[in-house]
C-alpha cells in the first residue's frame, strides 16, 4: 500500500482537483483498491465524489481514534474508490495534534488500513501546520499541485526548506504545473525553467467537476487536462515502483 499525499503550503493551486482525479486514475486506470481521505475541512472533495449523506461532524474523532476509521469509510460515486469523507470538526484539527504530541498518528492510523487499500490518496489543507507535519510524516510521496506564478513556486520552496530542515528521510516530493495557460508569457517561461515537470493544463472541464459532481476521468475523458491527469498518474505508479 503506498500513502500519496497531495499538498501544497498555499492554497487555491488545484490541490483538490488533482487528488480527485489521481484517485479516480487509480481506482479506473489502475484497478486499484483506493481511498481518498480529505483533511481539508472545506470537505470539497468530499462533495465532488461523495454521496449525499448527512454528515456528524466525526472527522476528527477518527484521528483522536474515538470512532474507527472503518465505521466512517464510504462508498464513493467511483467504483473501487472510497471515501473518508472531511466535515466541520476538522478545523480543530491542528489544535487536537498539537494536543496529543504523537507525531505519527497519521501514519499509525494509514497503516492500519493497509490490508484494505493499495492505495491511499490525501487531500491535504494548505499551510505549515500540525496537520502538514502528520501528513508529511504518513505520506510515502507527496505530489505538489505548483501554478506557474511567484508566489506559488515561492510557496513550493519553503515546503521544501521546510522538509529539508528536519534533519530526516522525508518522502520525494513532485512539483506539477497546475492551471496551466500557455497563452501567457510568464506560464511559458515557468515551463521551460521546470521542463522535467508534469503539467496539467488549464481547462473549463477542471471547473466543471462542480457542475458534474465527478472528477473528468468520468465525463470529458478526451479533455487535455484529463489526459494530463492520466499521464502524470501513469508516471506516478512508476515512481511508486521505485520506493
Amino acid at each position: 500500500m503506498t500513502t500519496i499525499a497531495v499538498y501544497n503550503l498555499k492554497g487555491g493551486v488545484g490541490k483538490t482537483s488533482t487528488a480527485v482525479n489521481l484517485a479516480w486514475c487509480s481506482a479506473q486506470m489502475s484497478s486499484r483498491r483506493t481511498l481518498l481521505w480529505d483533511l481539508d475541512p472545506q470537505a470539497a472533495a468530499t462533495w465532488l465524489i461523495g454521496k449525499d449523506k448527512q454528515l456528524k461532524d466525526e472527522a476528527q474523532a477518527v484521528l483522536s481514534k474515538r470512532v474507527d476509521a472503518d465505521k466512517l469509510i464510504r462508498k464513493s460515486t467511483v467504483k473501487r474508490l472510497d471515501l473518508l469523507a472531511a466535515d466541520a470538526s476538522l478545523r480543530g484539527l491542528d489544535r487536537m495534534f498539537f494536543d496529543l504530541g504523537k507525531k505519527k498518528r497519521l501514519k499509525k492510523l494509514i497503516s492500519d488500513l493497509s490490508k484494505d487499500y493499495d492505495r491511499i490518496i490525501l487531500d491535504c489543507p494548505p499551510g505549515l501546520t500540525e496537520t502538514s507535519d502528520q501528513v508529511l510524516r504518513a505520506a510515502d510521496l507527496i505530489i505538489v499541485p505548483v501554478i506557474p506564478s511567484p508566489l506559488s513556486y515561492r510557496a513550493f520552496m519553503a515546503v521544501r526548506d521546510y522538509l529539508d530542515r528536519q534533519g530526516s528521510k522525508h518522502a520525494p516530493m513532485l512539483p506539477v504545473h497546475s492551471m496551466v495557460d500557455r497563452r501567457r508569457a510568464m506560464h511559458l517561461k515557468a515551463l521551460e525553467d521546470h521542463p522535467g515537470w508534469p503539467v496539467i493544463p488549464s481547462t473549463s472541464a477542471v471547473e466543471q467537476m462542480a457542475k458534474h459532481r465527478a472528477p473528468m476521468g468520468a465525463f470529458a475523458p478526451s479533455n487535455p487536462a484529463s489526459l494530463a491527469f492520466r499521464e502524470l498518474w501513469q508516471g506516478i505508479e512508476r515512481k511508486i515502483a521505485t520506493l
